[in-house]
């Protein structure tokens, strides 16, 4: 899965970047800059879609409706993930105390995620992608497999077999003191969410559009993402070795990579740009001659192709 030593120009530092592809300060601080009010509305937004798309279907009211709702919903936790993600790194609002009460509250408990715990795994992959504290470690690693073993992975995504460990985790931490709190806050954001299904008067729509996706759509919408991201790469400084770089398109930011997130090897290289600059910070990794068409992937399908390319 890694580049040839010939794909990978030695051309930094420049005028603009730094040695390992960080902005200078006069790049970085606009770069930087934190879109508070637009980021207000992509929250909004994000809410108001999800009540469209479930409330659409109750409208509709046909099994035609419930399906293609049940899609929908993947792609949206999709979405509410890389908002939660764009908390964790406290990028989504400049004033700190609205920025987590927003990723924990608006983004975060509702969708079974603790942005704090989150954050503090996180943290840690991107201070040694691979490294011996790397908690992702068996998601990434052993890249490429065989296509049995891939169909293997994401069906386990899609019969909710990885979902339920994941929920099973989050019960789990119910037990200890440390996660006790997080666990809590997360299962009363659900029974809210339950309460205003009851209300509208489709209880059952909590466990079909909310619980199930997320047990199994969104599941495999995660892995695929995660896997395209650092599937097969290694421990290095230098971080096209540590994160792939895919053409980004409509589709995929529809589905998969909502809100630039596919824009990783940017995100990397300087993890303090909020999400709307991340294209931005892309362009000047291309224009330097770091980043190569060489290196990058002409899709996502592209590249899970090879990341399941070792022989059967």
């Amino acid at each position: 899965m890694l580049p040839e030593p010939d794909l990978l120009p030695d051309v930094l530092p420049t005028e603009r970047l730094t040695a390992n592809g960080m902005p200078l300060p006069f790049v970085r601080a606009e770069l930087r800059r934190i879109p508070n009010l637009a980021n207000v509305w992509t929250v909004v937004a994000l809410w108001a879609s999800t009540v469209g798309i479930i409330g659409g279907a109750i409208w509709i009211s046909h099994p035609v409706a419930w399906v293609v709702a049940f899609l929908l919903m993947g792609p949206q936790f999709a979405r509410f993930a890389s908002l939660s993600h764009e908390a964790a790194h406290r990028l989504l609002f400049s004033n700190k105390r609205l920025n987590d009460f927003v990723g924990r509250w608006i983004v975060g408990y509702s969708t079974f995620t603790s942005t704090d715990l989150y954050r503090r795994g996180h943290m840690a992959h991107h201070k040694d992608e691979f490294g011996p504290n790397e908690p992702d470690m068996n998601l990434y690693n052993g890249y490429p497999i065989t296509r049995a073993s891939m169909r293997r992975k994401l069906t386990r995504d899609l019969d909710g077999n990885s979902g339920w460990k994941n929920f099973k985790s989050l019960l789990r931490g119910l037990r200890y003191e440390a996660s006790r709190g997080h666990a809590v806050r997360i299962l009363a954001s659900q029974a809210v969410i339950l309460a205003l299904f009851t209300l509208a008067g489709w209880p059952q729509l909590y466990l079909l559009l909310w619980f199930a996706p997320w047990m199994t759509t969104w599941r495999v919408i995660n892995r695929l993402r995660a896997i395209a991201e650092h599937g097969g790469m290694q421990r290095s400084d230098d971080r096209r070795l540590t994160t792939h770089l895919v053409r980004q398109s409509r589709l995929a930011g529809f589905v998969m990579v909502p809100y630039n997130i596919g824009y990783h090897l940017a995100h990397h290289v300087d993890m303090g740009v909020p999400w709307r600059r991340l294209p931005a910070l892309h362009r000047e990794l291309v224009a330097a001659g770091w980043a190569t068409d060489a290196l990058e992937y002409p899709s996502y399908r592209a590249l899970w192709r090879k990341l399941s390319s070792r022989p059967g």
